[in-house]
């Protein structure tokens, strides 16, 4: 059976892939997408999101708008890497999907409290501000929840600051609620996704799939490879978000690790830092793991399969 997954997200040029690999993978079923602030403010990437269900043909499945703002912090965007729309590049065309009359957390609750417990796996690739609020409103749906598999934070590595990563540092308290609660807990965070590197090779992969989607991705990843030379000295841009989707779908092409891990809220040099503590072997009670190694030819296979699947979708 496919594996459900509510897809919590902030599009965003990697969100919007890992929108498409969850869509186009017959190994997944997206019973919800879900959006938060982080790449760009929510009124955006929430229309980001419903441009994107009109690209990959998306139909049938509730989009919800979320949290505006962190829980006690300042909005922080990533307009430096993802532009004005959050999803700069390619010309995004007009939602035809309306938005769900729900809140995101309240529909995150909803699809975890009505399906069959362990049923409904979490993917949040932005701030963790839904998923922390949802657990607190609503602590039923922590046992309930199979697992949460994030993008975000990294093992003693940063790209906000020298030690965090965006999607944590942005929400620090929210990623401590999360990473925090009894569910399981998986970290894909830079330390992996910096080995997911859309290179000319993998650029002519999807070229080569010659589809309406293909080249939507091909121009993100146009886009998105400018803005990382420039910003970050990357010479291919690392796709993050996918590779929590990726997870989900094979988590063979991964190599984990079980490790405590906890995020840093007060530091002065520190603050959104994911601390893994390899010091000894994991206790029995610890429910969070972090990704270390990813199989990347396997990786773009999936990308690649999926937006093969898609073709050209009639919406």
């Amino acid at each position: 059976m496919p594996t459900k997954i509510i897809l919590d997200c902030d599009p965003g040029h990697d969100d919007a892939i890992a929108l498409l690999l969850a869509h186009g993978n017959p190994d997944i079923e997206l019973v919800a997408v879900t959006t938060v602030m982080g790449n760009q403010t929510l009124e955006k990437v929430t229309r980001n999101a419903l441009s994107v269900a009109r690209v990959a043909g998306i139909t049938g499945v509730p989009f919800a708008a979320g949290c505006p703002r962190p829980l006690v912090r300042t909005i922080e965007t990533g307009a430096t890497i993802h532009g004005e729309s959050g999803l700069d590049g390619p010309m995004l065309p007009e939602p035809v999907l309306e938005l769900d009359e729900r809140h995101a957390v309240d529909l995150i609750i909803d699809t975890v409290m009505t399906a069959e417990p362990g049923t409904i796996t979490l993917v949040p690739t932005g701030a963790l501000t839904n998923i922390a609020m949802a657990a607190r409103k609503e602590p039923r749906i922590v046992p309930r929840v199979k697992e949460v598999v994030l993008m975000g934070g990294g093992v003693a590595t940063g790209n906000w600051s020298a030690t965090a990563e965006f999607n944590i540092v942005i929400d620090p308290e929210a990623a401590h609620i999360v990473f925090n609660e009894s569910w399981p807990v998986t970290m894909i965070g830079l330390n992996l996704t910096h080995q997911a590197l859309a290179t000319p090779e993998v650029a002519a992969r999807i070229a080569a799939v010659d589809t309406a989607p293909a080249r939507f991705v091909g121009e993100l990843l146009e886009f998105f490879g400018h803005t990382y030379r420039e910003v970050q000295g990357f010479d291919a841009p690392p796709v993050h978000d996918p590779c929590a989707v990726a997870f989900v779908i094979d988590p063979s092409i991964m190599t984990v690790q079980r490790v405590p891990i906890d995020v840093e809220l007060s530091g002065s040099l520190t603050l959104g830092m994911t601390v893994a503590d390899f010091r000894a072997p994991a206790p029995d009670d610890c429910t969070t793991q972090a990704a270390v190694d990813l199989d990347t030819s396997r990786f773009w296979d999936l990308i690649v399969d999926a937006l093969e699947r898609i073709g050209e979708p009639a919406v």
